[in-house]
């Protein structure tokens, strides 16, 4: 069994103690102890030199084929053989950057991430573990339905009217592979006839969905915004909310007694680097957005889950990354926005990055964290992200990368690691 030992680390957990100096060993793709350590003959030892260490980051609301998007054509347009190539680029994007996990909301063609997930398992690709998501479910006229009665078009996502329509379409996602199932439950702002307060999904629609994606064993969320929408979601048992703006107490108390089982994805990026104008040589300029009620949605957004977090609602981030002004990796600055808006410390955000994520990842509770047992899934960092969070909102100061026990990415001084075992240094040449 592989044995690597990293030495001299300042390690943060991810359980939201104290970083502490010291050392941590991995035996095969698990972490086997922490603490101050000798090398045995043997191990492999990465000499990191103080520098920070910390579990992997999971981005919570990943699309992985989202790339340099402008508009819905950037989705249907292309064909389905050059977008897999986009997905993989998205991918190895988030790795270099130090997601160890994505878990996937939709993609631009059904399939995609199922393609990517298994070449990513089978080491042909460099890449995050991933839960793959597959099209939007959406209904008739909603968010998703791209289609005029004078210009029929497909675009990404399943229409459905109605439960027995939602069963089929759900069951076809699980057979072709799907790991995370997506509903379009509420409206959005950039689909005027639904806007984000409405709720063109049902709640019949949204139970069988539930309890068909559950009978598969596979995970089911939903992109909601509306009150009503998210009601639907807590009643119906959705594991994963995305957005979620507008809230009222029922709602809350709702939210707060169903904790245990629901993760919250709040997206917040897209509309702060909105109104920030980064998008504005895109055609999306502050003044558009607000015409589209974006800056409401932004004031709701940050009162509804500043609210969340004083209630201990399990907050993941990332989230409607791939957009022209935010491209892929650059995820890590959601960080700085859950302490901006939502009130989270820096250590909280990084939980939220790290441990939420490990959670909402895998049912069996073994990643997420850096303790004896867990997934060996790990980065250093060039810098403190709990004194500057900044460190983390792209690839560059993210110095190494390591997943189940492998090295991903190795930008450390060449001096910093000792020479591998054959096999090993070969997997380290190939995913740099």
């Amino acid at each position: 069994m592989t044995r690597t030992l990293i030495k001299d680390a300042a390690i943060f957990d991810g359980t939201g103690k104290k970083p502490f100096r010291g050392d941590l060993l991995i035996e095969g793709d698990r972490i086997a102890k922490l603490g101050k350590l000798d090398a045995a003959q043997d191990d492999r030892v990465i000499e990191a030199g103080g520098r920070f260490c910390m579990p992997g980051m999971v981005e919570g609301h990943a699309h992985l084929s989202f790339e340099n998007v402008t508009a819905t054509e950037d989705l249907i347009t292309p064909t389905p053989e050059a977008q897999a190539f986009t997905a993989a680029r998205g991918a190895k994007a988030l790795i270099e950057a130090g997601f160890t996990s994505a878990y996937c909301a939709s993609e631009a063609k059904l399939g995609l991430g199922v393609a990517v997930r298994e070449e990513v398992n089978a080491g042909r690709l460099p890449g995050p573990r991933i839960r793959a998501g597959g099209l939007e479910i959406t209904v008739t006229g909603a968010m998703g339905d791209e289609s005029r009665v004078h210009n029929p078009r497909i675009g990404p996502s399943t229409i459905i009217d109605g439960a027995e329509e939602m069963r089929r379409a759900v069951r076809l996602h699980c057979r072709e592979g799907i790991d995370n199932i997506k509903l379009d439950v509420s409206g959005d702002p950039f689909y005027p006839g639904t806007p984000g307060h409405t709720t063109p999904m049902t709640f019949d629609e949204v139970r069988v969905a539930a309890e068909t994606a559950h009978a598969y064993g596979r995970k089911i969320n939903a992109h909601t915004r509306s009150i009503e929408g998210t009601k639907h979601c807590v009643r119906a048992g959705v594991d994963g909310l995305f957005h979620l703006e507008y809230s009222d107490e029922e709602l809350l108390d709702m939210l707060e007694e169903a904790k245990d089982r629901i993760f919250v994805a709040p997206t917040v990026g897209l509309f702060h680097q909105i109104m920030a104008g980064d998008a504005a040589d895109y055609g999306l300029s502050v003044e558009v957005a607000g015409y589209m009620n974006i800056p409401e949605l932004l004031e709701n957004s940050c009162r509804t889950h500043t609210e969340l977090r004083k209630r201990g609602i399990r907050h993941l981030i990332g989230g409607d990354y791939g957009f022209a002004w935010s491209p892929q990796g650059t995820q890590g600055r959601d960080l700085g926005f859950f302490i901006d808006h939502y009130g989270y410390s820096p250590a909280e955000a990084l939980v939220c990055a790290t441990a939420n994520g490990g959670l909402a990842m895998r049912d069996e509770g073994d990643l997420g964290t850096l303790e004896p047992g867990k997934l060996a899934d790990l980065i250093l960092v060039d810098g403190d992200p709990l004194d500057d969070p900044t460190v983390l909102a792209g690839p560059d100061r993210v110095l190494m990368v390591i997943k189940d026990g492998q090295v991903c990415k190795n930008i450390l001084p060449g001096d910093a690691i000792g020479t591998p075992p054959r096999h090993e240094a070969a997997a380290v040449q190939a995913f740099n």
